[in-house]
């Protein structure tokens, strides 16, 4: 059985390790990155994105099966 792609999905993998970034609310895409967690509440402000979910990557993606 294959994992379901879905734009979070992509989206997270597309963002860089070991940073913080902050997704659209519909977590489809990527809205702004940066080192700290206030360098993308800033970023997010200044796009004009109201409430994004800002997460942080880890600093390598862990591969498993179930």
């Amino acid at each position: 059985m294959s994992a379901v792609i879905t734009p979070r999905t992509e989206a997270l993998r597309s963002a860089p390790l070991d940073s913080w970034i902050a997704l659209a609310q519909d977590e489809s895409r990527i809205i702004a990155t940066g080192a700290t967690y206030e360098e993308v509440v800033a970023k997010s402000d200044e796009a004009g994105v109201q409430g994004p979910l800002i997460v942080k990557t880890p600093e390598s993606w862990l591969s498993f099966s179930v």
